[in-house]
């Protein structure tokens, strides 16, 4: 209140008007580093778990971020979202432990390390200068992520190039060697020919690209004509009569170099089709419901002779488009019919159907023809395209078929294909002797499969949201077996040594696995490139075994930190299985599948209980973030300019189940929110500054009825959030947490109270009854808006509740949520009073039209007058004479209609009555006490006498 319009004595100093030193504003992006800091010195986060001991433990497991590069908002996303929901674990008097991570070795690092230091370095000075890099990228996103306020083990965080880490990585591949699970065999894998290794399936990605698509022709053979004949019923003079073609379509001329067969369906319906082509008659073979479309695009006429199902085909041999071999036919069920000519060509080292099928038809690994070398090159082997680039050889090879005849059609085709994730060049499918986990396999035990015991454990976990069941079911359902093994030198080494004539490894591979963790568990895995085959076996086989010179997959080193973290480096802190694994989308192809699996294989069951992914973050637009577009929103600069804790409620006020949007329009409307919420924690806290509840507090049952409504209200609130705090939803708990501040407080309870805080005696029950409910109310608020308003809470905490605050470690985030009173009569309570609220809502509005007429300054300086119907009278009529500070007007009259359905009657006025100096009332009374003429009655006895009666408002 003001007294800038008195025109007598100020009576401001009799007023108990409100006093914090809590700013209205934040100043967060200078003032919050210094908290940060606080709590680093401090030791907050181990101050918490000092408080949090022997209660229930709850462990978020952290899925590690790559060591390179700065953070970027998608990060912010992650290690926001974890730290809201330990943080609400620990205040829900859980034991909610975090220990951060990283992913230290792989790619990405030791291309980092080429483009600084130039390829074909030595082995140990990659690893040397790796190691060092990744040491670098944490102590830099460490430092990113403490600002944006999340607490954690940061002091001691784990990370996968840690010796013992290594060592037990080791360990733990020993271990799925002995179950069984483990085998080395030639397949076809995803290669990046810039990675010069394979891929694993969560590294790559589809983009469109544009290849020539070509229909080419296997020449009929001649001593094949009986065949073809029998299987067509016609005779075999009739196929020998001309030449003909079994014409297949493929997108990928660079494998027909390496065709071995030919793939149909054994149920389709196959034709013989006759035509004329380049002047000669012609046979064609072609799907039954493709010649028609195939005869219009190869620009030929035609007709159906006669038809058999594929299976009759079965074996049958054809000449290769331009090399003296022979492609015989395969069944295969995959062969589809929407588009190509309802034939395949098979070029088993380049394609994973291909492969089996070639294989189940008895094909061996040594007659598998694989041309194309790592760098993406024929070989020199290679007949007609040695040292080629494949991609640069297609319009080679297409223009021999032309040569050679046997080019029906050729045109460029846009489809959606494999891609490296680091490099986004287009990878192949290539048969690489490989180590692999086998998805299908029996392990020694005789228990069920890897993909048994995965596909069990998602129908025991929980997701949110819960359409990640079945996305992950269908991945790892449909799942080709794991490739383990990568070409690399930054990774942990498969540390295996393998007879150097028959490829097996040795048969102490256990034992001689632990000795090399042993060594690197002192000295990381550079010592493997120290240790050779003599150093572990003894002489008389030392010469039959070389080392293995693979690594492990990088999925293996993240996938396998259940063990090596949760029960390995830091098993004090955590707890297997994990309670949840929190990470993007993008994981249940990731780390969500390579931990499910390995914890399979070693556990028989999922590391985790709970499984939450969140979405991308793109641009206002719904755009995916570029630095080229300009669209990138970098959380340090948000950190620096708004503050974190604005990123932090953009988080939790957003529904990350699908994609995030945030742009600096939609960052404002977030500082908006942020401010309606620090002011009413201002409010509230400048209310109870002069107020100790200990030994000020009124009772539950003395409390005016409205404070018991707002304590009801306050309870009902809580309840909702922490519903949503359980379920994981963040931005209903926000929207809610907006809603209770800005209408609950600000519109209704708040203002109606003014009156009483301000000018009742300061002691007096009215006031101290209305300091009750509002110190509850604050402890409530402080506490449910701590997980995500850290810095906030964390500032409003000392200032609110001293002694509380010496006493809690000095932090608000080793309290646990507050213990609201319980009211007997809460839910008639809140039936009550939000009618009150609707009515209210009604006479507001008549109100603002006065108003802006111009007929009335302050709604206290209105008179109304009530018509209400029965049940709406006997409601206004219970509150008595508190009835106009409901309506915060000077006087209301209240008569009952006589229909009782009745709509509420309003008649408002401008008073005539003289305004009191101190409160703003216009009453009657002013002048009462000639001693203080521009006092009204009840200021006088609020100042004066025993204080005015007050009951419900």
């Amino acid at each position: 209140m003001s007294d800038q319009q008195n025109k007598g004595p100020s009576y401001r100093a009799t007023l108990n008007l409100p006093d914090t030193p809590f700013p209205m504003r934040g100043d967060l992006a200078k003032r919050e580093p210094g908290w940060v800091k606080q709590w680093d010195d401090k030791g907050i986060y181990k101050r918490i778990r000092q408080v949090s001991k022997g209660r229930p433990i709850w462990v978020l497991h952290d899925g590690p971020p790559y060591a390179n590069n700065d953070i970027h908002i998608g990060h912010a996303v992650n290690k926001v979202l974890k730290d809201i929901i330990v943080k609400s674990k620990n205040m829900a008097g859980l034991d909610a432990r975090y220990v951060p991570g990283w992913d230290c070795h792989g790619m990405p690092i030791e291309v980092q390390i080429e483009k600084l230091h130039g390829r074909n370095l030595p082995a140990r000075e990659v690893i040397a200068k790796s190691r060092a890099y990744a040491t670098e990228q944490i102590a830099k996103q460490k430092k990113d992520f403490m600002r944006l306020g999340v607490l954690g083990e940061w002091d001691n965080p784990y990370l996968t190039m840690a010796p013992g880490n290594e060592a037990d990585e080791l360990r733990a591949l020993g271990r799925l060697v002995e179950s069984g699970y483990v085998y080395r065999g030639l397949k076809p894998v995803n290669w990046c020919f810039d990675c010069c290794s394979a891929l694993a399936e969560a590294e790559v990605e589809y983009a469109d690209k544009v290849d020539l698509a070509v229909d080419v022709g296997f020449a009929f053979l001649a001593h094949q004509h009986d065949k073809l004949a029998t299987a067509f019923g016609v005779s075999s003079q009739t196929i020998a009569s001309k030449p003909g073609y079994a014409v297949v379509w493929t997108t990928t001329p660079w494998t027909l170099p390496a065709n071995q067969a030919l793939n149909l369906h054994p149920e389709f319906d196959y034709a013989l089709v006759e035509t004329v082509r380049d002047g000669k008659d012609t046979w064609l073979i072609l799907a039954n419901e493709r010649v028609e479309a195939c005869l219009k695009d190869f620009g030929l006429e035609g007709k159906v002779v006669a038809t058999c199902k594929g299976e009759a085909l079965s074996l049958v041999e054809f000449q290769h488009p331009f090399y003296d071999r022979v492609a015989p036919v395969y069944l295969g069920s995959y062969v589809t019919l929407d588009s190509g000519t309802g034939l395949v060509h098979s070029s088993p080292a380049y394609g994973v159907e291909d492969f089996l099928s070639c294989k189940q038809h008895g094909m061996t690994d040594a007659q598998i023809i694989n041309p194309v070398t790592g760098n993406g090159t024929y070989a020199s082997t290679e007949p007609l395209f040695a040292g080629q680039k494949i991609w640069e050889a297609n319009p080679k090879i297409v223009e021999l078929m032309k040569e050679k005849g046997v080019l029906f059609r050729v045109f460029k085709y846009t489809h959606s294909y494999m891609h490296c994730w680091r490099h986004k060049t287009p990878v192949i499918y290539r048969a690489s002797s490989q180590w692999f986990a086998g998805m299908d396999l029996k392990p020694k035990n005789g228990g069920p499969t890897l993909r048994e015991t995965a596909l069990k454990g998602i129908s025991e976990t929980t997701f949110y949201p819960a359409w990640g069941q079945a996305r992950l079911h269908g991945m790892i359902a449909n799942r080709p077996d794991w490739t383990l093994s990568r070409q690399r030198q930054w990774g942990v080494p498969m540390a295996f040594f393998v007879h150097k004539e028959t490829g097996q490894l040795h048969p102490r591979t256990q034992e001689l696995l632990e000795k090399v963790a042993q060594r690197v568990a002192k000295e990381g895995i550079e010592c493997w490139q120290n240790i050779e085959p003599s150093d572990l076996l003894p002489a008389n086989e030392a010469n039959d075994y070389v080392k293995n010179k693979d690594t492990l997959d990088v999925w293996f080193d993240s996938g396998t930190t259940h063990q090596t973290v949760l029960r390995g480096s830091h098993a004090e802190q955590s707890a297997f299985p994990a309670d949840l694994y929190l990470e993007g989308s993008d994981q249940h192809r990731g780390w969500f599948h390579s931990s499910l699996l390995t914890s399979s294989m070693l556990n028989g069951q999922p590391p985790y209980k709970a499984l939450l992914t969140h979405g991308f973050v793109v641009d206002g637009q719904g755009k995916k973030m570029s630095k080229s577009v300009g669209n990138v929103v970098a959380p340090q600069k948000v950190s620096d300019s708004l503050g974190a804790e604005i990123l932090r409620l953009w988080v939790a006020s957003t529904d990350y189940s699908g994609e995030l949007s945030v742009s600096d329009e939609i960052l404002k409307r977030v500082v908006e929110i942020y401010r309606r919420i620090r002011n009413t924690l201002r409010f509230l806290l400048a209310n109870v500054s002069d107020f100790d509840f200990a030994t000020q507090q009124v009772a539950a049952e003395d409390l005016f009825e409205i404070d018991r409504y707002a304590l009801a209200l306050t309870s009902q609130m809580q309840t909702e959030v922490l519903a949503a705090y359980e379920r994981y939803e963040f931005h209903p708990a926000v929207a809610r947490l907006q809603t209770f501040c800005s209408d609950d407080l600000g519109s209704f309870y708040l203002d109606i109270l003014k009156d009483r805080l301000y000018t009742t005696a300061p002691n007096s029950l009215a006031r101290r009854s209305a300091q009750t409910a509002v110190w509850q109310i604050t402890n409530a608020l402080l506490r449910l808006v701590a997980p995500i308003m850290s810095f906030t809470a964390e500032e409003a905490w000392p200032l609110f509740a001293p002694n509380e605050y010496k006493a809690s470690e000095e932090t608000i985030f080793t309290q646990v949520y507050a213990t609201l009173p319980v009211f007997d009569d809460a839910d008639a309570l809140i039936a009550k009073w939000t009618r009150l609220r609707e009515l209210r809502g009604t006479v507001q509005k008549d109100l603002e039209a006065l108003r802006t007429a111009g007929s009335i300054g302050s709604s206290l300086q209105a008179e109304i007058q009530l018509e209400a119907n029965a049940q709406d009278f006997a409601l206004l009529d219970s509150l008595k004479e508190d009835l106009k500070f409901l309506f915060i007007t000077s006087t209301v009259g209240i008569t009952k209609a006589a229909n009782p359905d009745a709509e509420l009657g309003i008649k408002a006025t401008a008073s005539t009555q003289p305004k009191c100096e101190r409160c703003w009332h216009y009453r009657s009374d002013v002048g009462r006490n000639p001693e203080h003429p521009q006092l009204c009655g009840r200021c006088d006895d609020n100042l004066h006498g025993k204080g005015e009666s007050r009951t419900f408002a």
